[in-house]
């Protein structure tokens, strides 16, 4: 009979499926900006950014508002690596005025009883920082503030509705005189609801409780939601504490299929008619009740209680979730349901005892399976969100309910197991929540707090100002004028060597070219066709060969001999082995010319060690390594820079181009200069293509104000220490070197990988740019930074990405703005020389750093409009500066020596 009549109480596993999925659609609702003031579940943030780690210590004070009694704790955390804390704690019962009366009286009974609690505990002397646990629904804009939304669970206190309740109880700290806010200037007082608390008390013992659960006189769960889906809060990077007040779920009429004629009537005698509807259905608060308006309407209909209605069943709240938790007691038989009901004035017989147990049984199953069906919607969300196939999680969980019913827990989990199979699930108790929540909370903002302090003490060397940029602006002009002057240029540390490349394209080259290119791990032999006319056009075959590191740091004969190795296995590949071809040797190392295919090494940069070749010309050495072969002849035009090539090749496209920049594994500029201007080399007619050689700027220590202790221990853990600062600065073979030192730092000082070294840390290289380029991605979210960093052999958490993401941030972002600086130096020349108040000129650009990295072309682009706003730069990306650009130049030099021969 009361399955019959109870069967709109029994919900199948399809139906919870489909409560799962209206509420999976309520909280994208409560998420999203626009649909968030439509929606139910508020989904609100709490701006706890980050779960304990273990490192958390200190004496902190909890406040607690929200249950039937008022608490105070005094939480003291140890860093002792067994993660013990000590909780002593004080109860006091709030009189029915305090909760039903104004909100000036019931802070000051808060203050009262804190200040009560801090004489019997000695503590008046102390400044403790203090966490106030307030278990009702606030909308929160920082971790220390929360205005009130609406009153639940019995309280009705007026004139605190839409106020900051940390505000209120700030004011009548004060009226006490008593000092509770921390000393310093770091407020972390943290508002916190008991929910919240839950999690975080259950996440400082399991390191993966990401959820937290309450079930008792009210329910909601809280859970940490990734920040690029809350749309409440500006930012995208980690995640924060979602407090998702789900007892509303359904005000808006989406639970109404599923509520019975005693929800309805249960909700029209409440408090706060319309509002709760869910919590109406699970929390302990209704429960009983709702069993007593079943017994009532039952024993009307002569089904219980030979239809006695008595003086307890018309009177509403006498019967209460102890006595429903009682009567479910299986054990003890019909025992305590006999107790009870008789205590009622109800005198049962023994059918009446197994019916009402039976009631109690399916009310308190019902309330079992909707908070199953709302958790699993929470479970599966936090599983799309990390992308797992299975996820193991551990769901922190408080509430005299789960706590003292005795068959709830058990229900609980077996539905939530059933709902979701692919989450393994721990559920933890929790250890006084709202207490030790509150000053795991404040700890948690505490810790964060000063390691804020000590990373923005890390990075600050790392923000340039205007000014700063400026300053570094004006050196390399400085610089630059010492290089191409007779007199200080031996001792210039831009070298602004002349490449004798005098012209740049002007669309009538054509003809056969061989192409090398050497300046990086790879060597590559080119054969470019170029059509001059109307059907003008390039086209190129290229082959890659690898150098070894064996020879890159071997012999320069050694060296020499593999490169003319690679040029005949290409000559036999295209089967032009017999063809004496002019060829454009692209050596991207710094060279000091005498003529356009003479090329004298200065040194070696990007790696390359190979011994007896500073000082030597390397076409000489190329022609001796050709002749030592005797199986091919080829004719060397030119030696030729990349940054040359790169320039060559965008001037073929655009004839206002006559600037070269790489931003790559290494960092270069190229410019046309006016042949008066270069004191070095005979002529004033015309101009010439000088190649700056600016990673050696600030190898004089000029730019020494600006180098961090990273840069200074990357450049000497490099084969040429005290060798191109700047370079070391803004080139992508040492970017990620320097993130690195940064970040072992941090974690000596315990910031980050929970202050541990990995081996994988220790060793140099290890994180290249290319690494930099997708943890900045715009697009990837933490979660694939944490791969990045765990196949690096990193084990990060999410706050450790986060972090690591920003160090790279702030070193590419230097890297661009130094870039820019320098280049601003250089279009200021172009202006002056040509004696115009505004300029237009065209930069040909190459390099992975700028062509891959998702901010630095942009960052880069920026600082040079700032620094030179008279000069209107165009970038162009150049296509393959030292194949096609090396081609070029050979071509050039081809058509102008046969000008000069005529």
């Amino acid at each position: 009979q009361v399955d019959r009549y109870l069967y709109h109480m029994r919900l199948s596993d399809d139906v919870l499926l489909d409560v799962m999925t209206r509420f999976q659609a309520e909280m994208v609702k409560g998420l999203g900006r626009d649909t968030n003031p439509t929606a139910t579940v508020k989904m609100l943030p709490t701006f706890v950014r980050s779960l304990p780690d273990g490192s958390e210590k200190g004496e902190f004070l909890a406040a607690d508002l929200g249950g039937s009694q008022f608490r105070a704790h005094q939480v003291k955390v140890f860093d002792d690596g067994k993660q013990s804390s000590q909780l002593e704690s004080k109860f006091y019962p709030p009189p029915k005025e305090v909760i039903q009366g104004n909100g000036a009286e019931l802070f000051d009974y808060v203050a009262d009883c804190l200040s009560d609690f801090m004489e019997t505990n000695n503590l008046k002397h102390k400044k403790l920082p203090l966490g106030f646990t307030f278990s009702f629904p606030c909308k929160q804009t920082r971790l220390d503030e929360g205005v009130l939304l609406a009153w639940t669970k019995h309280f009705k206190v007026r004139g605190v509705q839409d106020t900051d309740v940390v505000s209120s109880l700030r004011k009548a700290l004060r009226k006490h005189k008593a000092s509770f806010v921390p000393a310093g200037d770091v407020d972390v007082l943290a508002l916190v609801n008991d929910t919240v608390g839950t999690m975080m008390t259950c996440g400082y013992d399991d390191q993966h409780c990401e959820v937290g659960l309450i079930i008792g006189t009210g329910t909601n769960a809280c859970y940490m939601e990734e920040m690029r889906h809350i749309d409440l809060v500006e930012g995208d990077e980690g995640r924060m504490c979602i407090n998702t007040e789900w007892g509303a779920f359904g005000d808006d009429g989406a639970l109404d299929d599923l509520r019975t004629e005693f929800d309805r009537e249960l909700d029209l005698g409440s408090l706060n008619p319309g509002k709760q509807l869910f919590e109406k259905m699970i929390s302990s608060l209704y429960l009983g009740e709702l069993v007593r308006l079943i017994l009532l309407k039952m024993t009307k209909k002569g089904l219980l209680f030979n239809g006695k209605v008595s003086t307890a069943l018309l009177t509403k709240g006498t019967i209460e979730m102890k006595h429903v938790s009682a009567m479910e007691k299986y054990k003890e038989g019909l025992s305590n349901t006999k107790e009870i009901l008789t205590e009622l004035n109800l005198f049962p017989s023994e059918e009446d005892c197994i019916a009402v147990q039976q009631v109690c049984t399916i009310v308190s199953f019902r309330s079992a399976n909707l908070c199953a069906a709302a958790l699993a919607a929470i479970l599966t969300r936090l599983r799309e969100n990390k992308k797992l196939l299975r996820m193991r999680t551990t769901v922190g969980i408080d509430g005299g309910l789960y706590r003292t019913h005795p068959q709830y827990a058990k229900r609980l989990h077996k539905v939530v197991r059933r709902l979701v199979p692919n989450c393994d699930v721990r559920f933890l108790l929790s250890v006084s929540g709202s207490g030790k929540g509150a000053a795991m909370v404040t700890a948690v903002a505490y810790r964060l707090a000063a390691q804020r302090k000590k990373i923005d003490a890390a990075l600050a060397p790392f923000l340039l100002s205007l000014d700063t940029l400026r300053e570094v602006k004006n050196k390399m002009r400085t610089e630059l004028e010492y290089g191409l002057k007779r007199e200080t240029q031996a001792s210039a540390t831009v070298k602004m060597l002349p490449t004798y490349v005098c012209g740049t394209p002007d669309g009538t080259e054509k003809g056969k070219f061989l192409a090398l290119d050497l300046g990086g791990t790879n060597f590559r032999v080119l054969l470019v066709k170029i059509r001059s006319g109307r059907r003008r056009s390039v086209q190129m075959y290229n082959k890659i060969f690898a150098i070894p590191l064996e020879i890159m740091q071997g012999t320069g004969e050694e060296l020499f001999d593999h490169i003319v190795q690679c040029i005949a296995d290409f000559l036999e590949y295209m089967g032009i082995k017999g063809a004496r071809l002019p060829l454009g040797f692209t050596f991207s190392f710094p060279c000091r010319q005498a003529s356009i295919d003479k090329g004298t090494l200065v040194g070696w940069t990007k790696g390359f060690k190979a011994t007896d070749c500073e000082g030597e010309d390397v076409v000489d050495m190329l022609r001796e390594a050709i002749r030592r072969r005797n199986e091919f002849d080829l004719d060397i035009v030119a030696v030729v820079n990349d940054t040359v090539g790169t320039m060559m090749t965008c001037g073929y496209e655009d004839p206002n181009c006559e600037i070269g920049l790489i931003a790559g594994t290494g960092s270069n500029v190229c410019y046309m200069e006016d042949m008066k201007n270069i004191e070095i080399v005979e002529g004033n007619e015309g101009k010439m293509c000088i190649n700056t050689e600016w990673g050696g700027f600030g190898d004089n220590g000029c730019i020494d104000n600006i180098r961090t202790k990273y840069d200074k221990e990357v450049d000497e853990g490099s084969l040429n220490p005290g060798k191109q600062r700047y370079e070391k600065m803004t080139s992508g073979m040492y970017l990620g070197e320097i993130v690195r030192q940064i970040l072992i730092d941090l974690t000596k000082q315990g910031l980050l990988f929970r202050g541990q070294i990995s081996e994988s840390l220790r060793k140099r290289g290890i994180f290249e740019t290319k690494f930099l380029s997708q943890i900045e991605s715009d697009r990837l979210a933490l979660l694939q930074v944490r791969r990045i960093l765990q196949q690096l052999g990193l084990d990060s958490t999410c706050d450790d990405s986060i972090i690591v993401k920003e160090v790279c941030g702030a070193v590419s972002k230097r890297a661009a703005q130094l870039c820019g600086a320098g280049l601003a130096a250089i279009v200021e020349k172009k202006r002056e020389n040509r004696g115009v108040e505004h300029l237009q000129i065209t930069v040909g650009v190459d390099g992975t750093l700028y062509k891959l990295h998702p901010h630095f072309s942009r960052v880069l682009r920026e600082t040079v409009k700032e620094l030179a706003p008279q000069c209107d730069v165009t970038f162009m990306l150049s296509e393959d500066g030292s194949g096609k650009g090396a081609a070029l130049i050979t071509a050039v030099a081809k058509r102008l020596h046969n000008i000069g021969q005529k």
